[in-house]
C-alpha cells in the first residue's frame, strides 16, 4: 500500500521566508550606509571604500549620532541573519496512522532545548479547531484538540495563509485523523 494513506507530513517554514531574507538584506545595507557615513565624517573624507560619503557632516552630534544608528542596525540584521541561518520556528507536523502517533517537531533558539519534538497518540485527539481572527494582525491558526481540553498549534508563525487553504488544509486533516472539526 501507498505510505500517502498512512502518514502526513506538513511543513513548517519558519524564518527562512523570503520577506526575512529582504529585511535582514535592507537593514544591512542602510546600517552600512549610516556606519560608513558617520566614519566617514570622523576622519574627514569625502570617499571612504569607494562610497561617496558625507564628509560635509560635522562628527559631532551628526556623524556620532549615524555610527549609532549604523552600528545598531548592524546588530539587529546579524541577529535576523542568525535567526535565518538557525531557521527558528521551523520544523514539521507528520500524523503517522500506520504507528498511530502524532510528531510535532520545530526549531529553537541554540542551546540545550533546541530541539522541540513533542509526540503524541492519534487515541489522545479529539478535535481539530480553526480560530480565524481578522483586523490588522489577522491571524489564522488550526488547533490540534487533545483530551483535557489541550490545544497544540499546528501552523507557523509569520505568513497567514489563506481563508479557503486554512478552510482545506484543516477539513483534510480531520478527514485524515477522523475526528471532528470545528470552528468553521
Amino acid at each position: 500500500m501507498n505510505n500517502d494513506n498512512f502518514i502526513r507530513r506538513y511543513i513548517i517554514i519558519g524564518e527562512r521566508r523570503l520577506s526575512n531574507y529582504w529585511w535582514a538584506t535592507t537593514i544591512l545595507l542602510g546600517a552600512l550606509g549610516f556606519l560608513i557615513t558617520g566614519v566617514s565624517s570622523y576622519i574627514g573624507t569625502k570617499n571612504l571604500f569607494f562610497f561617496a560619503t558625507g564628509a560635509d557632516i560635522s562628527f559631532f552630534p551628526q556623524g556620532l549620532l549615524m555610527c549609532f544608528y549604523g552600528s545598531l542596525g548592524l546588530l539587529l540584521s546579524l541577529y535576523w541573519w542568525f535567526l535565518i541561518f538557525w531557521n527558528v520556528g521551523g520544523g514539521f507536523n507528520e500524523f503517522n496512522k500506520k504507528d498511530g502517533i502524532i510528531r510535532i517537531f520545530r526549531w529553537g533558539y541554540p542551546g540545550k532545548n533546541r530541539k522541540i519534538d513533542l509526540s503524541y497518540t492519534l487515541k489522545d485527539v479529539e478535535s481539530i479547531r480553526v480560530e480565524l481572527k481578522e483586523g490588522f494582525d489577522s491571524q489564522r491558526t488550526i488547533f490540534m484538540t487533545l483530551k483535557g481540553k489541550r490545544e497544540i498549534p499546528l501552523t507557523g508563525i509569520g505568513q497567514p495563509l489563506t481563508i479557503q487553504e486554512i478552510e482545506k488544509q484543516a477539513s483534510e486533516l480531520a478527514n485524515f485523523l477522523q475526528v471532528s472539526l470545528e470552528g468553521l
